[in-house]
């Protein structure tokens, strides 16, 4: 595909140009999904699962520079990214053992009084055209999770990824074609977003919509979509609610890993810790101790823990919910510390629940402690925000943990775990603004790239 441009990619940790990206214009992403959607009936299922075997030794075999790769455009630390990388590996394996899997059902029709001596079986029909969007924070795994399933399901794919993060996306691409992936089953276009989601939108084959990323562009690619399907994955505000009862070396321990880990860029990190008043204070500490021991600095330095966020502007608007944080009362007990776009492990207690650092999706290395009095207030105040993705729970009363899965407004709910916590098949996705209900996990997702046909036939 020609190109006219190149989009140069920065590194946030030294704002050296690190790579570029080939730029794709309206016209040009139009005439992309032409040939996408005109490729032709799918590969065979052995064949797509080899092709799906073959990317995931690819991407062994290519670990550790694709993780020096994702730290130098994002700012991850090499600690996060070769766990990424990993991520990634079992994606394209699950999808690889999904596309070898018969997925339809039988159904007898003699059942009741109106039926007939018939079977009724189903097959899953892939859709004309997946559109996959994705973000900046996992630019490995994002696009995994989108392009892996479509190729399983034999949906052909235009995949678009963050202009911020485009190389690890590219360099999968051509692993992709090393792999024996036909050009037709999978494309990738890097350029404007907004320009590209209209030429996406306005195409007639694009029956899905794959978008992961920000509540405002969710909603609007939900309006403007009509009767096509579209899996919105728009981030979450996750809690960890830590009841009296709880082990509190776990419970420290659980909330800095989700809090810290991708330097809190993820919608499945634990953005607000949500504890009881009697244990509260020696929580706050072993939290506090915790984050002091994490090193950050220098993403591709291999003893960091924690790298930078995405750009200063995200650093700097952290810092401020911060600051605002202290002035409506909390107390920073650790971090916060600011340089260019690296911020230190930031512990805050005693916030108050409607100050916007925890009333709003923060993104990034913040852990703030909320106090309430018993799990009644706990429960109310994790339901108490328009996101619903995850949460996780630390006790050992039984009563507790039936109540919580019942009545947290989530789309997961695990048990002494942070709230992210997933394997790559597992459904996954959330309701409100943290998407519309549709799960990903590549299970789901294959669902979600494809349809359902019925057909019987005479018994008997």
């Amino acid at each position: 595909m020609s190109t006219t441009a190149s989009l140069p990619v920065r590194s946030p940790w030294t704002e050296e140009v690190v790579g570029e990206a080939p730029v794709s214009d309206p016209a040009q992403v139009t005439t992309t999904l032409d040939a996408v959607a005109a490729g032709g009936p799918p590969l065979p299922r052995h064949e797509r699962a080899r092709i799906l075997f073959a990317v995931a030794e690819r991407l062994r075999g290519e670990g550790s520079e694709l993780a020096h790769l994702i730290s130098l455009e994002s700012g991850l630390s090499l600690k996060d990214t070769l766990h990424e990388v990993g991520r990634a590996i079992d994606v394209f394996r699950f999808a690889a053992m999904e596309a070898l899997r018969d997925d339809g059902e039988t159904f007898a029709g003699d059942i009741s009084e109106q039926g007939r001596d018939r079977r009724a079986h189903t097959l899953r029909i892939p859709v004309t055209l997946v559109a996959g969007i994705t973000p900046f924070n996992h630019p490995l795994n994002q696009v995994a999770h989108k392009l892996a399933p479509a190729l399983a399901v034999g949906a052909p794919i235009l995949i678009k990824p963050s202009e911020r993060t485009p190389l690890t996306a590219l360099r999968l691409f051509e692993l992709l074609a090393e792999s024996g992936a036909p050009a037709e089953a999978a494309q990738i276009v890097c350029g404007d977003p907004t320009e590209i989601l209209t030429a996406v939108l306005a195409h007639p084959a694009v029956a899905v919509i794959s978008f992961t990323g920000g509540v405002r562009v969710g909603k609007e690619i939900a309006r403007r979509l009509g009767y096509r399907r579209a899996v919105l994955e728009l981030g979450g505000n996750d809690p960890l609610i830590v009841l009296a009862d709880a082990d509190l070396d776990e419970a420290a321990r659980l909330a800095v890993s989700g809090a810290f880990a991708n330097s809190g860029q993820r919608c499945t990190a634990v953005k607000r810790i949500i504890a009881v008043e009697e244990i509260a204070d020696e929580l706050a500490w072993r939290i506090a101790a915790g984050a002091e021991r994490l090193r950050c600095g220098d993403p591709l330095d291999p003893e960091i823990d924690v790298g930078t966020v995405i750009d200063e502007a995200a650093a700097m608007a952290i810092e401020a919910r911060i600051s605002s944080a202290v002035s409506d009362g909390a107390q920073l007990l650790c971090g916060g510390e600011r340089t260019g776009a690296l911020l230190s492990p930031a512990v805050l207690d005693h916030v108050p629940a409607a100050t916007n650092l925890v009333a709003h999706e923060t993104f990034g290395p913040v852990a703030p402690i909320i106090r309430v009095g018993g799990i009644d207030e706990a429960v109310r105040v994790a339901n108490g925000t328009p996101y619903a993705l995850s949460a996780g729970v630390c006790t050992f009363d039984w009563r507790a943990i039936a109540r919580c899965i019942r009545e947290l407004r989530a789309g997961t709910v695990n048990i002494r775990e942070v709230p992210g916590w997933r394997t790559e098949l597992t459904p996954f996705g959330g309701i409100g603004d943290s998407g519309l209900g549709v799960k990903e996990g590549v299970r789901e997702a294959m669902r979600a790239m494809s349809y359902t046909r019925l057909y019987t036939l005479p018994w008997g």
